[in-house]
């Protein structure tokens, strides 16, 4: 019989069989798999990613509950293992929070810092293969196939190497999946957390897929999921049990892409472009504007197209910066740093507004351009504001707009600030 390949994590010696213990160094941390020399696609995802910087950066808090967020938010935005143990979740009321764990550490988040630690993770990523497709800040996928040679080693055991070096160089960990596609390496690295490592190979795909809710599927959620269950459709299996042409008909292109995810399948390939760092929109005039009212318009037209951009790149951003040209081609740029990551047109225009208000006195200018900066996964964007209690309905108002033009076009609807005299 043929042993199941197997290695070590900690010091990667071979490990076929079923020791439950490494037989060179003692350590229980084993990884084997069928498949396991043969996948080549992973995902890499930070283990509680701004909690551990902090940890880090706080020895002292390294075995207590830490919770990052709070401040006049009052909301969590990270919270450690230890934390999440009692209950705690991301976007939780900080008061809440505290009550379900009094003795919690509470950290102002800093994203400049985070932003750099992330950027040191996905170089270290870069060193194992040029295919390295960023998916937020502090997780990525890689396509590691052909590597071998390179490495001297299977992507596997190149893997375990470099989150044991992630640990010792920049001091957080993070956990791999490993398979044969974008869709089930993204599972893989959920399996296991945190410090995990876990395949899911291709002769596994649909056993493993068949009993998991739909909602394991990406861009199902609750309003997806019941109304997939008015049809029956509860589990994956359900899906993949259903007819192709009737499941299409019924839902659409993106019901095929569905469809093959829930028989393991997903042909996209891990895109190597180079990571964004800002997501702009910027307009140059026909004719030289000095007239703030006409200015503020196209800020507006400029806003909602960065706010989309944002949602399809399913980004938000934390820095706002406003771009200037006068008449006599000098530039002039504004910035500010929101108190969280934002993907919302309307709060974009508001602190472009603000930055436009002091230069607007006059002043003929040529181009205006918008910016948001310092980039976090959509998830982070916009968490509740304690202090603001109409935001929820500013995010309905502007998510239904975006269904609408999502249906009837980008014009079918608009405030009235963006009916000006100009186009951006």
């Amino acid at each position: 019989m043929t042993k199941m390949p197997g290695f070590c994590r900690d010091c990667l010696s071979d490990e076929p069989g079923t020791a439950p213990r490494c037989t060179a160094c003692g350590s229980p941390r084993l990884v084997r798999h069928i498949e396991l020399d043969d996948l080549t696609t992973a995902h890499i995802d930070c283990d509680a990613f701004y909690a551990a910087v902090e940890k880090r950066d706080h020895p002292e808090l390294r075995d207590k509950p830490v919770i990052v967020g709070g401040g006049k938010r009052g909301v969590v935005s990270t919270a450690c293992y230890i934390a999440r143990i009692n209950g705690i979740r991301s976007a939780m009321p900080m008061f809440k929070a505290l009550q379900l764990c009094p003795q919690a550490t509470v950290v102002k988040p800093d994203h400049a810092k985070y932003s750099a630690v992330g950027r040191e993770v996905k170089t270290m990523m870069r060193e194992l293969t040029p295919l390295v497709e960023s998916v937020s800040i502090d997780e990525a996928f890689l396509d590691l196939a052909g590597t071998e040679r390179v490495h001297g080693m299977a992507p596997a055991r190149v893997l375990a190497r470099f989150a044991k070096r992630v640990e010792e160089k920049i001091g957080i960990t993070v956990s791999v999946g490993l398979a044969p596609n974008k869709f089930l390496a993204k599972i893989a690295s959920d399996l296991d957390k945190p410090r995990g490592f876990a395949c899911i190979g291709r002769a596994e795909a649909i056993s493993f897929l068949d009993n998991k809710p739909v909602r394991i599927l990406p861009g199902i959620g609750a309003a997806s999921a019941a109304s997939l269950e008015k049809e029956g459709i509860r589990l994956v299996g359900d899906i993949r049990r259903t007819e192709m042409r009737d499941f299409v008909r019924r839902h659409g292109a993106y019901g095929l892409h569905l469809w093959q995810l829930a028989h393991g399948e997903d042909k996209r390939p891990v895109r190597s472009e180079r990571e964004t760092k800002s997501v702009s929109a910027e307009t140059t005039f026909n004719e030289d504007i000095s007239d703030a009212g006409e200015l503020t318009t196209i800020l507006w037209q400029l806003s909602e197209r960065v706010s989309a951009r944002l949602k399809a790149a399913e980004f938000s951003g934390s820095r706002v910066t406003l771009k200037l040209k006068t008449r006599d081609f000098k530039s002039c740029t504004r910035s500010r740093t929101l108190d969280a990551p934002t993907r919302l047109a309307g709060k974009i225009f508001e602190v472009g507004r603000e930055l436009l208000g002091p230069e607007a006195r006059g002043e003929h200018f040529r181009l205006i351009g918008i910016g948001v900066e310092d980039l976090y996964p959509i998830a982070d964007a916009d968490p509740p504001d304690l202090l603001d209690p109409g935001l929820k309905r500013r995010i309905a108002a502007e998510e239904a707009m975006d269904r609408i033009r999502g249906k009837f076009g980008k014009d079918a609807v608009g405030k009235g600030i963006g009916f000006g005299t100009r186009k951006a």
